[in-house]
């Protein structure tokens, strides 16, 4: 199954947010998942069980790290990956 989230991470107390947010998105490029980066959230689309242990590991990662943080995620339903419309081309 592909899944689809979507995910807004909110430093609330660091001194340099960007750094934060930087660190998330190295851990991020380490998965197998396509990443759309946008101005107030980034997007992860992939296997269900590799998006849900990426979001499992950002939180957990940053809890040890003793972050300050709001973490707001969205999930699309999963499709199966033979019916994915983006993998279709259009006739």
């Amino acid at each position: 199954m592909i899944t689809t989230a979507q995910f807004t991470y909110i430093p609330l107390k660091a001194s340099d947010p960007r750094e934060s947010l930087n660190f998330l998105l190295e851990m991020v490029a380490q998965h197998d998942v396509e990443v759309d980066v946008n101005y107030m959230s980034t997007s992860v689309r992939g296997d269900t069980e590799v998006v849900f242990d990426l979001i499992r590991e950002m939180y957990d990662t940053m809890t040890i790290e003793k972050e300050e943080f709001r973490f707001h995620v969205e999930l699309m339903n999963p499709v199966d990956e033979n019916k994915d419309p983006v993998r279709i081309p259009n006739n």
